[in-house]
């Protein structure tokens, strides 16, 4: 989703950082083998993920919806050498083509893969986060953010993506929607809950950055 003009989004990206070249391959094989490749985070909000991780240099990272391991290994980009970046998922027909592309990153053995639903595997992790990122099923973002908030470290940083939901947010809502009334839901409570700060970017379908006071 772009909400720029198009000559002005392509100036945006061409004066920004180019990703490497093992992400390019990445993208190149999801684009082949892999249904819905538009999941993947893209270069340019990689390059955003990696830049924001790389400011905060976390220790632990979680991250809910991997896909093919794109953003993770965009987000691994800021891990401290001794850091650990923990990624769930329910698609288990998609780890083998994750663990390739780790296991060909300088941060394979700092991955850490986990299949299923991730309400049910959060509360199994037995650590705090400095950096989380939320990219699964819209629905669960709010139930997500209630199970993560007191593994969050003070000074945390929760990112969000897709919480313009093309556009959406603004028109009226079909209540038989259940996607765009979840993110509605979800922007309003980073809005509102008084544990954390929150500001909205309009990047591609919008990224949110929460930091937790």
């Amino acid at each position: 989703m772009h909400f720029l003009p198009e000559k002005l989004d392509e100036y945006v990206v061409n004066h920004s950082e180019q990703e490497p070249e093992l992400l390019q391959q990445l993208t190149r094989e999801t684009y082949q083998k892999v249904l819905q490749p538009i999941m993947l985070s893209g270069s340019y909000q990689g390059r955003v993920l990696s830049m924001i991780s790389k400011l905060i240099h976390p220790k632990t990272i979680l991250e809910l919806g991997t896909f093919t391991g794109y953003s993770t290994l965009c987000l691994a980009e800021g891990l401290k050498s001794d850091g650990e970046i923990h990624t769930i998922d329910i698609n288990e027909e998609l780890v083998d083509f994750q663990r390739k592309y780790f296991d060909k990153s300088d941060y394979g053995q700092q991955i850490f893969q986990y299949t299923g639903n991730a309400l049910d595997i959060i509360p199994t992790l037995n650590t705090t986060f400095d950096l989380v990122f939320i990219d699964a099923d819209k629905p669960n973002y709010s139930n997500y953010f209630h199970l993560i908030i007191d593994k969050l470290n003070s000074g945390g940083i929760i990112l969000s993506d897709n919480v313009l939901w093309h556009g959406k947010v603004i028109e009226p809502l079909d209540e038989k929607d259940i996607s765009t009334k979840a993110v509605l839901d979800y922007n309003t409570l980073l809005k509102t809950d008084n544990r954390i700060e929150t500001v909205l970017l309009p990047i591609r379908d919008g990224l949110t950055i929460s930091r937790k006071k």
